[in-house]
């Protein structure tokens, strides 16, 4: 059980760690900027997703759809 939990430790669990030591930096400092980019593009994504609200907002207050004869 113990060389499972080593092995998924080294392997998955260590990335972060690893790719500061390749890159020669430090883990603490690799760490907050994946924190720091993992929330950026999830708000990125809502930030569009409000752009795209309001443009459909400004769509629908300027261009007015005549009702047809079969909606009557």
């Amino acid at each position: 059980m113990n060389s499972i939990r080593n092995i998924t430790e080294n392997e998955w669990f260590n990335v972060i760690s690893r790719i500061a030591d390749k890159l020669g930096i430090r883990v603490s400092r690799l760490r907050l900027i994946y924190i720091y980019l993992a929330f950026a593009t999830f708000g990125l994504a809502f930030i569009f997703y409000f752009m795209m609200l309001f443009a459909f907002w400004l769509k629908d207050c300027f261009i007015v759809r005549r009702k047809s004869v079969f909606d009557l």
